[in-house]
């Protein structure tokens, strides 16, 4: 184990000396305050969970010798129990690992748990969001962050190389007009439409920065990747069944939200009911995909069928040719406000948040012809700078983190 833990240093220390992004995103901040001695970042495929590990390792400027950073998914570590290698560096004096792709490593459950039990080191771990994180075990004994695709507030600040503040989702309902025009004077002479646009096209996933033109092969090789090994390891899928995952992914970005009963996919796809729910739940833990239940099913004994997205405009845009725009406009409210709201959706509106408001997505001509009388009822508002009354900038729900 010495000898593995001298490699590790070797590579951790080539790792560290990478350059990396100087932009920070909001949980760096929220996890450096954190004073537990285990921390989980869990996400999908390319929303930054590398990067914002080694940027909290670098933040802490500690001696090369107590701190780490190793990756179980490189082969020096395959068969390696965790434990131990944890055990040997804090024999050596380490006080925090950083580990990356901790689902790699075989039983990481148990062996977490042990290296909160018995050892003296503090550490933050990533995996994907296709693992359970989330289960009482995991929550209970460590701190677990979800970090999701970037907002359109970040990256505009990213585009720009600015700093914007986000907004609660009161504050928006009830000064949009203040809040909106706070934010197009931020931006100088910069279009926040344009801004919007290119956001629904490249900006979900920080490594469009890398090389916009090639963002579309990234990203579908990032999908890819999330099937034909994330999700394959994590429920041993086999391969064949993989294309089968795929083609239902595709015919969800193809199809209208509410078109997609459970009965009208099994048809499409030749998917027995069973195994259709079970590949739902995969996407949906992968984050590839997101399902929005009916109002109705807060009372357990009423039965609706779900709404099904792609989780993001990005992934909506490589997956069909001509989305259609009123897909899009749902695709980026629900994305936006899933991460800190409760979302359902209704027979009389699009959507019903924190069961509170009542929201319909539209463009220009949208009116409350739906939604006339009901108070807490709003209009997101495709194609607008500037809302009026109840009538929101779609745009401004980029704003919410």
């Amino acid at each position: 184990m010495s000898s593995l833990l001298e490699i590790a240093v070797n590579l951790s220390a080539n790792k560290i000396t990478q350059q990396i992004p100087d932009y920070k995103r909001f949980l760096f901040y929220d996890i450096k305050k954190s004073d537990s001695k285990i921390i989980g970042i869990y996400g999908a495929r390319g929303v930054g969970k590398t990067t914002l590990m080694l940027q909290l390792l670098k933040d802490l400027n500690l001696p090369l010798r107590e701190t780490i950073y190793i990756s179980c998914d490189h082969p020096v570590f395959s068969g390696v129990s965790l434990f131990d290698f944890l055990e040997e560096f804090s024999k050596k004096g380490g006080k925090i690992a950083f580990v990356d792709e901790v689902h790699k490593a075989p039983e990481f459950q148990a062996h977490l748990k042990s290296t909160y039990d018995f050892l003296d080191i503090k550490v933050i771990f990533s995996g994907s969001s296709a693992v359970q994180m989330t289960n009482p075990d995991f929550t209970r004994r460590f701190s677990m962050y979800r970090l999701p695709a970037l907002s359109l507030r970040e990256f505009i600040e990213l585009e720009l190389n600015i700093s914007l503040k986000n907004y609660l989702l009161e504050e928006i309902i009830k000064n949009h007009q203040d809040v909106a025009l706070e934010i197009i004077r931020e931006l100088n002479k910069e279009k926040i439409l344009k801004l919007f646009g290119d956001y629904l096209e490249y900006g979900v996933y920080p490594f469009y920065l890398e090389d916009k033109k090639k963002f579309k092969d990234r990203l579908s090789d990032s999908i890819n990747a999330t099937l034909y090994t994330d999700l394959a390891e994590i429920y041993n899928i086999h391969p064949e069944k993989i294309v089968t995952l795929k083609k239902l992914l595709t015919t969800i970005a193809v199809s209208e939200p509410l078109e997609l009963s459970v009965e009208n996919i099994a048809s499409v796809t030749g998917i027995s009911k069973a195994t259709l729910y079970k590949y739902i739940d995969y996407l949906s833990r992968a984050e590839l995909i997101m399902y929005i239940q009916n109002e109705a099913k807060r009372f357990k004994s009423i039965r609706k069928p779900d709404k099904l997205y792609l989780a993001n405009t990005n992934l909506l845009n490589a997956l069909c040719l001509n989305a259609k725009k009123g897909t899009m406009r749902e695709t980026f409210f629900a994305s936006m406000l899933r991460y800190r709201h409760s979302l359902y959706y209704s027979n009389k509106v699009d959507f019903l948040i924190n069961e509170k408001y009542l929201f319909e997505v539209g463009g220009k001509n949208k009116d409350f012809s739906q939604v006339k009388n009901n108070k807490n009822s709003y209009l997101a508002i495709d194609d607008i700078e500037m809302g009026f009354e109840r009538k929101i900038p779609l745009w401004l729900f980029g704003f919410l983190y």
